[in-house]
């Protein structure tokens, strides 16, 4: 990343992961869709009802591990060998920590916490098992982020994204299996991504292991005070602002739950969609994160701003065929996730459909998030992101909360946009002084 054309480098780098991202997502794409087809409206807005919480804990987990990776990253562009392992070492001690600690938890709150959110009751059953399960991976989660993390910290994005694409594959059997061959309904879905993930994890550490620069000497098997502190420091911040981001998150669908199951199906379905068009956003982020910290650790400030104007560019035209996507396709492909009565379905899409002509609008502002902020990381700042984040929750929850009570349940949709537009104003006014500094 230090040497070569920046928006080159970019997309070597962004396209497997954009591509793995999406098999990533596609199988909770898959999941939906077997759920909403087989299992019926309720089943899938047991689906929706979880969304949220899924995304405190594994967004969590991906931020952590994220900032434990900026900080390897950084002594690879030094090129400081022994420090890169030292390094390592110290993000699986981490790793293995929260794991432990973050299964415990899950566990103990994942009652209350559903309850907190008025899930409604008709559907609490199938959304405890569905998180119950998912919740019981969580050590499979820290192990395929913190592998995939350190891998794209060396440059390489396209080992996770083979593993993606085979654990993509082998969820989407699995789905099809357990859902509709064995008939384990819900449960089917949730052992089908736990699998699938562990598949991803160990083809990660295959590769891993077969680094060279990635081994560790028996010398630098030790805890080192120093860099554990640098690496929490990095990486409490970045899991911390998915926290926060999945707290106003969790105020929203709290909100949702309250316009009832249909609204729930309808914006289930759209979220899942939106997921998947979301997934170069948080790959370009990834690159420059990479990008960034690398090229800091080798003193090149000047690339580190051509690096930034070629992401903006990169991302901005992404988001407007992404935006094409959703504009045209998107009420034929929701249509794939619902089968009930006509008039249901109906209702349904329609509602999913409002939400992703909202988003489609405005969808260039959630890339630049992704980027703008992923620079700052690897500016070696995880401060600044974290505070985006507070941003970010007021205005999902001023939306939620007081502009619901103005125009219905499109506040929740607004929500989104307006989240978005705050961060970008936040975020790019700090980047903007900093690069002056530069």
């Amino acid at each position: 990343m230090i040497q070569g054309n920046p928006t080159k480098l970019l997309l070597q780098f962004s396209l497997p992961l954009v591509l793995g991202n999406v098999f990533q997502q596609l199988y909770t794409f898959v999941d939906t869709m077997i759920v909403g087809q087989q299992l019926g409206v309720n089943a899938l807005a047991a689906l929706g009802a979880t969304e949220w919480l899924c995304f405190l804990m594994f967004g969590l987990i991906q931020g952590m591990t994220q900032g434990f990776s900026v900080s390897i990253a950084k002594y690879i562009g030094a090129e400081e060998t022994e420090r890169v392992q030292r390094s390592i070492f110290q993000a699986f001690l981490l790793s293995a920590f929260g794991a432990v600690l973050f299964t415990l938890a899950g566990q103990i709150l994942l009652v209350p916490a559903l309850k907190l959110l008025k899930t409604p009751e008709d559907i609490l059953p199938l959304s405890y098992t569905y998180l119950q399960i998912l919740y019981m991976g969580v050590p499979i989660s820290f192990a395929y982020n913190m592998l995939a993390a350190i891998l794209r910290a060396f440059g390489n994005s396209k080992a996770p994204f083979i593993s993606m694409i085979v654990a993509s594959f082998c969820n989407i059997v699995l789905d099809v299996l357990f859902v509709m061959g064995f008939q384990w309904g819900i449960h089917g879905a949730a052992f089908a991504t736990v699998l699938a993930q562990l598949l991803a994890t160990v083809c990660c550490g295959f590769v891993l292991v077969r680094m060279s620069q990635a081994k560790i000497k028996k010398g630098n098997r030790k805890p080192d005070r120093e860099l554990l502190k640098e690496e929490i420091r990095l990486g409490i911040p970045m899991g911390f602002q998915n926290v926060i981001t999945a707290f106003g998150g969790l105020v929203v669908q709290s909100v949702a739950n309250g316009f009832g199951i249909l609204f729930l199906a309808g914006y289930t379905a759209a979220n899942k969609l939106y997921g998947l068009l979301e997934m170069a956003a948080s790959s370009y982020g990834y690159a420059i994160s990479t990008y960034t910290a690398q090229n800091r650790g080798a003193g090149e400030k000047a690339r580190i701003k051509t690096g930034i104007k070629a992401a903006l560019r990169t991302g901005i035209i992404t988001a407007y065929g992404m935006s094409f996507l959703m504009w045209f396709f998107g009420k034929n492909i929701l249509g794939l996730f619902i089968k009930e009565q006509q008039e249901m379905v109906e209702a349904a899409i329609g509602i999913g459909y409002q939400f992703l002509c909202i988003l489609a609008i405005f969808f260039p502002l959630l890339y630049m998030v992704y980027i703008i902020r992923s620079c700052i990381q690897g500016l070696g700042n995880s401060i600044i992101p974290m505070c985006s984040s507070f941003v970010q929750v007021f205005m999902r929850i001023f939306c939620a909360c007081v502009l619901t009570g103005i125009i219905g349940y499109k506040g929740v949709f607004w929500g989104e946009v307006l989240a978005w537009a705050g961060a970008d104003i936040f975020l790019g006014t700090y980047l903007y002084k900093k690069m002056r500094l530069l």
